[in-house]
């Protein structure tokens, strides 16, 4: 899976994930889009948003106004989920909303410094039925 997200300032972004532990493929990075790993099979492809404007004819939604996506990422456990949105905050990010803790999954999220929301996770795998 790739996620495409527009981005103001592609340095600022690759600074403020790279905080938060996340890498990049430099084989498909540039001065106009960056491939961050997030897992073997997801990265999230952050592009300056005159280089996402080659990509669709739709006006590009300001994230810090409007949400169009919300992205997810599954945490270990509990205290995971705790941890990233103390180190995004930290990076310069903002939290979103208050934790929630539904019994079987606990979640929080943070705003990155394009506005987009990320929400991190944990969902008891004995809740999960295969």
């Amino acid at each position: 899976m790739f996620v495409n997200l527009p981005v103001k300032n592609l340095g600022e972004s690759m600074r403020f994930f790279e905080a938060l532990g996340f890498s990049f493929n430099p084989q498909f990075t540039s001065e106009e889009a960056a491939s961050m790993v997030i897992s073997e099979h997801n990265y999230a492809m952050l592009l300056t948003e005159d280089y996402f404007r080659q990509f669709t004819p739709r006006d590009i939604v300001d994230a810090r106004r409007a949400t169009e996506v919300l992205v997810a990422l599954s945490c270990d456990d509990r205290a995971e989920v705790d941890e990233f949105v103390r180190r995004a905050v930290a990076a310069g990010g903002a939290a979103h909303g208050e934790p929630r803790d539904y019994g079987f999954m606990y979640s929080h999220g943070f705003h990155d410094p394009d506005g987009h929301i990320w929400e991190v996770f944990h969902m008891d795998p004995a809740h999960v039925q295969g």
